[in-house]
């Protein structure tokens, strides 16, 4: 091989410079997100029928509409919430499933029943992905104008302007108002022109049109006929001629006569605020592959240019682009602290500059390549394959330092007049330096078959790391050499014979435990296994659990839900009351509220909505501190009212897969009274567990109904009947939309309807007048008995079943114990046996993710075991080295119990990539054994000597290089902190028991039989 390095020295120093030059333009390239790209197997269905009962609209649209959707190819769940008026639907699929394939049949299977459902039946048929959530939140507040005009500014100004920036899928406006003309009729005075709201609408309707009638050719020219009958303004509407009395000579008024017209916002049942201030929100949404911190920069600019009144002030209310910002900080600064601090370690125990140079060159140039990987393969900057780079820092810094140093001791061992060839010394570490890498990347191997959000998240982690350590090893056996051999000198000899001293010390120490740990292997090996064993069962008893790491992400969701059926004004002043609570937490800098409605969509309704609160960056309380005392104050100061707090990313991901609340417990009956009651008892029985909060008893009621019962004997004498009734008293409460006004580039409603006095209170409605079709006229109380039913419920199903979902979050209290109390208490409560109980929630996701990755760290453990076995073809070093990280992961544990971090899908992703770097260091030790020898005591010892210092400095620098992120420095390096908090315990213990544990094992199974001879086997080189 020497001859070929020689030969091709140029072409290698060449092609480096080629890839690093392009990796370095596609950093600049690489968008940057907050999640990989998933899709997300969920469809969500929503339905909009008008006013129904909620009865009536679970009968005539939601069973149809569940029924035809379970033929959708790939469903493998429906779950389905009706109101009144409206419903949702939510489909899940396997994961893999083709998401645009699956929204059209979805799609496909309503158009086929649409036919058959009420008229004026509307889907809406969305895909759960990220996008849902917009990237950026604007809020137009004015001391000057109203909701109508602000919303009108944003849709006519700032929703075109935003919508052609490169990245943006779509801008959403709400709040305000939209603006309508409202014609409230005189009952009176139409009662005694013999008028019905229907003349009113009827002549509006045909007062306002255009029609063509034809093309004229003259004179060279062609144009079109319009006959033009149209209404321009308030004025127009007033003068409009109504005929009184159908009679031939009944006398014509006018609108005005018997109207009041004036402009006034449509009927909304919403409300938006934003910092104290009745407010227009602008969602702005980024497409899946869109760089958030570019598109939000970009959008900064291009509101530069809106030229908006001074008046109106735009803020931002929600920032995603300021968490990806601080993740992708953290993660740099993670790296490069972490390469600082390999620095040291490599002159610690070489102290040799050139060496640090060396090191410092090969990390951005493996980086770069890495990035240049990334584009290839279609992926972006987000925090997990920006976790996984300041992961691999410590892997590729370690397989320079490998052949770095095996150079320096064959420097160290020629004699004083002569220089080795270091490129036939390079030569020998082939062997261990692939089979090494091969050790760390074939623990991800696994991750390709397992889906879900662990498969989702880790595989872009795993890419990455995986890419990084094949350049490295390629750079490490090829580039390394050719520099070590023109640059490293006898001078870098003295300079690291001077920290002889330093591991001579070191190294005796190990010569005299390893020679009184091996006289008796059996005893030390079996005391050594004994403790850590009793260490990690107490770990694995005490330590808790999660799903997803725990960060501070800068802002929160505060979900809301006021008493069943309360006004909007009402809630509207529980929630002011809130606001001031928020206004006064210190750390809080901006929030916005929705009532009516949610950030994330979904099925609300008016007494129930969220905020989200910004808080300050740099240094202040926790962010879990924060929304602690939020919901105490609002829980002591604002009863009533029901509030779950949650962070975004939580809440977004819940969202994504279904259901957002950590602890679910789905209850399923047929009979309704039983399964109310059985919720309401789990409700009140997990309430009284501590760290359960915010719980739910899933009862949600859509609100109270004021139900007109038509006596038809009486309606028939009056000459009406149940259709004409229900007919006209929507025309005077709801009112109709008889025509539009033409006003710019917008149409404007025209509504007409009773005057609010008649329709502000349920006793009024009785007074309603309602006229026959012969000119008879008779209130409403005369054919109608007028009543309230209180507490109409929203109707649950999963799988076409009935249920309940009782929700409930954790404060202080780990997802794995709070389930297992909740398990507990559930069984406690004896339960009607016509009752069946389910588990879902995040524990659900949870319980998925354990198998997935246990099943990851199994498959890890045996791929490493055949690439033992291929490389050595040796039973007792493959079960010695096996045996060996099994024991290191009871250090693990106790690594997590001592530092009280939850033993979640990072930290579990943390566990399965020691197996890997522990088989490396092994691999390293046996790689000093002589081929074909009987391995003895001494051999042994021997061996461990030679490699003392390379493993030390593998594993210092390892630990080193995670530590950044296992203190979880910076805004959003919490998700990767349980991973390096998993590897740094196992290396702290793993790498002296390689050194001595190991040997310990080889020498047992060599007595019992198991065969320690090792084989040369041919490797790359």
């Amino acid at each position: 091989m020497r001859p070929l390095l020689e030969r091709h020295r140029r072409s290698i120093w060449l092609s480096v410079f080629l890839v690093t030059l392009a990796g370095l333009f596609a950093g600049t390239r690489l968008p940057v997100t907050l999640f990989p790209q998933i899709n997300y197997p969920r469809v969500v269905v929503a339905i909009d029928a008008g006013e129904r009962d909620a009865a009536q609209m679970a009968a005539d649209i939601t069973r149809p509409g569940e029924i035809a959707l379970r033929s959708v190819p790939g469903v493998t769940r429906i779950r389905s919430t009706t109101s009144r008026g409206s419903a949702e639907i939510s489909l899940s699929f396997d994961w893999g499933q083709d998401m645009v394939a699956a929204t059209l049949a979805t799609q496909g299977a309503l158009a086929t029943i649409l036919p058959d459902l009420p008229a004026g039946t509307r889907f809406n048929v969305r895909r759960s992905d990220p996008t849902i959530f917009p990237v950026l939140g604007l809020s137009l507040t004015s001391d000057r104008r109203d909701g109508v005009a602000l919303q009108q500014l944003a849709q006519l100004r700032l929703r075109p302007l935003l919508s052609t920036v490169p990245g943006v899928a779509g801008v959403d406006i709400v709040g305000g108002g939209t603006p309508e003309i409202a014609v409230d009729v005189d009952p009176a005075r139409m009662q005694a022109l013999g008028l019905t709201i229907n003349d009113v609408a009827t002549a509006l309707n045909s007062a306002n049109s255009v029609a063509a009638v034809g093309r004229v050719e003259d004179r060279h020219r062609l144009y079109l006929a319009l006959v033009e009958n149209r209404i321009a303004n308030e004025a127009d509407i007033a003068a409009v001629p109504l005929k009184a009395a159908t009679d031939p000579g009944a006398g014509i008024v006018t609108l005005g006569q018997v109207a009041t017209i004036r402009r006034a916002p449509a009927p909304a049942w919403t409300r938006v605020t934003s910092n104290g201030t009745n407010a227009v929100l602008v969602n702005i949404r980024q497409t899946p592959a869109a760089d958030a911190v570019t598109l939000v920069k970009a959008i900064d600019e291009r509101l530069k240019s809106a030229g908006l009144p001074t008046d109106v002030i735009v803020s931002p209310f929600y920032d995603q682009s300021e968490l990806v910002a601080g993740a992708a900080s953290a993660v740099r600064d993670a790296i490069l602290l972490g390469a600082f601090l390999a620095g040291l370690v490599l002159f610690l125990f070489l102290r040799s500059w050139r060496l640090m140079v060396i090191t410092a060159a090969l990390l951005p140039a493996v980086l770069a390549a890495t990035c240049l990987a990334l584009l290839v393969l279609g992926m972006s900057f987000n925090m997990m394959t920006l976790g996984g780079m300041a992961a691999a820092v410590g892997l590729i810094v370690d397989d320079a330092v490998v052949m770095l140093e095996h150079l320096m001791r064959r420097m160290q061992e020629a004699p004083a007049s002569t220089k080795p060839s270091l490129l036939d010394a390079a030569a020998e570490m082939a062997r261990p330096l692939f089979g090494s890498t091969a050790a760390t990347i074939v623990v991800f191997l696994p991750l390709a078959f397992i889906t879900g959000v662990t498969g989702g998240f880790f595989k872009a982690l795993a890419v990455t790391m995986t890419a990084a350590l094949i350049v490295s090893l390629l750079y490490a056996r090829y580039a390394l050499p050719l520099v070590a051999s023109r640059w490293l000198t006898m001078r870098d000899v003295e300079a690291a014979e001077k920290a002889d001293g330093f591991m001579g010390r070191i190294g005796d120490g190990y010569d005299r435990a390893a020679h009184r740990a091996l006289v008796r292997p059996g005893v030390f090996v079996g005391v050594g296994a004994a403790i850590l064993l009793l260490v990690g069962t107490f770990s694995w008893t005490h330590v808790q659990s999660g799903f997803m790491p725990k960060m501070d992400e800068g802002g929160f969701i505060l979900d809301y839900k006021a008493k069943s059926g309360a006004a909007l004004s009402d809630t509207d002043q529980l929630l002011r009351q809130v606001e001031a609570i928020i206004r006064d937490t210190p750390e809080v800098v901006s929030y916005s509220r929705r009532t009516g409605f949610q950030l994330g969509g979904g099925l609300t309704e008016a007494d129930e909505g969220d905020f989200f609160v910004r808080l300050k960056g740099g240094s202040r309380r926790p962010i879990e501190a924060v929304m602690t005392e939020i919901r105490l104050k609002i829980e002591a100061q604002v009863p009533g009212l029901q509030v779950e707090l949650l962070q975004l990313m939580e809440d977004l991901i819940g969202d994504l897969t279904a259901v957002p609340q950590p602890i679910e417990v789905k209850l399923f009956g047929d009979d309704p009274g039983t399964l109310a009651s059985a919720a309401r008892k789990v409700a009140q029985g997990i309430g009284t567990i501590n760290g359960i909060v915010e719980v739910q008893d899933g009862l949600r009621v859509a609100g109270d109904a004021i139900i007109l019962k038509v006596n038809r004997p009486a309606a028939a004498l009056a000459g009406l009947d149940p259709d004409m009734v229900a007919k006209q008293v929507e025309a005077q409460i709801a009112g109709t939309v008889a025509t539009r006004l033409l006003a710019g580039e917008t149409l404007i409603d025209v509504r007409v309807r009773a005057p609010l006095t008649l329709r502000q209170r349920a006793d009024m409605l009785g007074a309603l007048i309602l006229r026959a079709p012969d000119g008879r006229t008779a209130a409403l109380n005369q054919v109608a008995h007028v009543e309230i039913a209180a507490g109409q419920r929203q109707i649950t199903r999963e799988d076409l079943a009935p249920f309940i979902a009782v929700t409930a979050r954790l404060e202080g209290l780990d997802l794995g114990s709070g389930m297992k109390a909740v398990q507990t208490k559930v069984g406690q409560l004896h339960l009607p046996a016509t009752i069946r109980i389910d588990y879902g929630g995040l524990y659900a996701q949870q319980t998925q993710s354990f198998s997935d990755l246990t099943t990851v760290f199994v498959a890890a453990l045996l791929l490493s075991a055949l690439l033992l076995t291929l490389l050595y073809e040796s039973w007792a070093f493959t079960i010695a080295v096996i045996c060996t990280v099994l024991l290191s992961i009871c250090a693990v544990l106790f690594g997590l119990w001592i530092t009280g971090t939850e033993l979640d899908i990072s930290a579990l992703m943390g566990v399965t990539m020691v197996v890997g770097m522990l088989t490396e260091l092994a691999i390293f030790f046996l790689a000093e054994l002589v081929p074909d020898a009987s391995i003895t005591s001494e051999s042994l010892i021997e061996a461990g000597r030679a490699r003392l210092r390379p493993i030390l400095m593998s594993a210092l620098i390892a630990i080193l290089t995670l530590l950044p992120l296992a203190l979880g420095l910076g805004r959003g390096s919490g998700l990767q902190r349980p991973l390096a908090t998993a590897i740094i315990a196992g290396l702290a213990i793993g790498a002296p028991l390689v050194l001595t544990l190991l040997p310990g094992l080889i020498l047992l199974l060599g007595r019992i039989g198991a065969g320690v001879r090792i084989t040369e086997n041919t490797a790359p080189s």
